[in-house]
């Protein structure tokens, strides 16, 4: 009797030690609404903040299928960053057109303040000491720059397909490409390499040919993600969601890339990792596909080898490119695991 009451008593609080939380909304993050959600099977747990790809991919509409048996371990948030799908959809005008795109600049500093912002609001939401950053890509950019300017908040960052210097990848990827296809006869990409010609470009379109070569040359060469990964979760499954995916694809790009005849500056011109953002406060760990053309390793290596950070490591993985398979996700997961948690206070 006596041991039965005593687990009655101590029941509500082991069942308030395991609360879920499931939390999609807007929230005001530098001047304007983002669209956030926040997903776990367990408050106690460490939260981790994706920063995805693009600028302009979500990862929102896909983190389900992706990292949803995460949830046991970890609290889970995606955010549409400032230009991407909800968010954009959220804060542009119904008539889109070039002078939005001029009037409405995008920038690494803007972005990195929103993403801190972010932070410092789960931070405090949650009732955390700090939050773990996993960048990918583009997301590796802010990951950078907001480990760097706020170490105080974050464990530790996690960087995949880490950019370090766009300009200079393009260059090196296109005359790696060049090769590629003169071994393999293939006159099609040739006609386009040809045409275009060594980069940087002053326009998003001369890229967004460049980058579709690339894209090809990663697909032959690398393991492919599950299909299933990329069909938008039921909430996103709708047309309004898929256009403001779209135009803010668009958008994002376009300033990602640069448009000299609108007067658009690249974004990507701004960032060269390798001559700053060297010093971290926190464990540095970066992932990459061997057959990762666009941010090659023979950039990302280098910057690796420059890092000083209090623990750092580069695993590199076979079979894959620059997005995500499942060898380069069950990585993410291990470091997570065996890297970060052993160090989390």
């Amino acid at each position: 009797m006596i041991l039965s009451i005593l687990m009655l008593t101590f029941l509500p609080t082991l069942n308030a030690q395991v609360q879920p939380i499931h939390e999609e909304k807007y929230v005001l993050i530098g001047g304007i609404e983002q669209w956030i959600t926040i997903k776990g099977k367990d408050l106690s747990k460490p939260v981790v903040l994706f920063l995805h790809g693009g600028p302009g991919s979500p990862s929102s509409p896909y983190s389900d299928a992706i990292f949803g048996q995460w949830e046991k371990d970890f609290i889970l948030v995606h955010w549409d960053q400032r230009g991407a799908a909800r968010t954009f959809g959220r804060n542009s005008p119904e008539e889109l057109g070039e002078e939005y795109w001029i009037e409405n600049p995008l920038t690494v500093e803007q972005m990195t303040a929103d993403g801190i912002e972010v932070s410092e609001y789960l931070i405090e939401k949650l009732g955390k000491k700090k939050i773990i950053i996993v960048g990918s890509s583009w997301g590796s950019v802010l990951g950078v720059t907001m480990a760097i300017k706020r170490p105080d908040i974050f464990y530790a960052y996690v960087g995949h397909s880490q950019l370090v210097n766009p300009v200079e990848d393009f260059i090196q990827v296109y005359y790696k490409l060049f090769k590629m296809a003169m071994e393999k006869k293939d006159d099609e990409s040739i006609k386009v390499l040809e045409t275009l010609g060594p980069p940087p470009y002053d326009n998003a379109k001369n890229t967004g040919q460049l980058l579709r070569v690339i894209k090809k040359y990663e697909r032959e060469n690398s393991i492919p993600s599950p299909e299933l990964w990329w069909k938008p979760a039921p909430g996103y499954d709708n047309e309004t969601d898929a256009q403001h995916r779209y135009n803010g694809d668009d958008y994002s790009f376009i300033h990602y890339a640069g448009h000299k005849p609108l007067g658009i500056k690249p974004i990507s011109a701004t960032i060269d990792f390798l001559e700053e953002s060297l010093n971290f406060n926190i464990p540095v760990y970066l992932i990459q596909g061997q057959e990762d053309l666009l941010t090659p390793l023979e950039i990302t290596q280098p910057y690796f080898n420059k890092i000083n950070a209090p623990d750092k490591e580069l695993f590199i993985q076979q079979g894959a490119a620059h997005g995500f398979n499942q060898s380069v996700v069950d990585m993410h997961y291990k470091v997570l695991m065996e890297k970060i948690l052993p160090i989390i206070e």
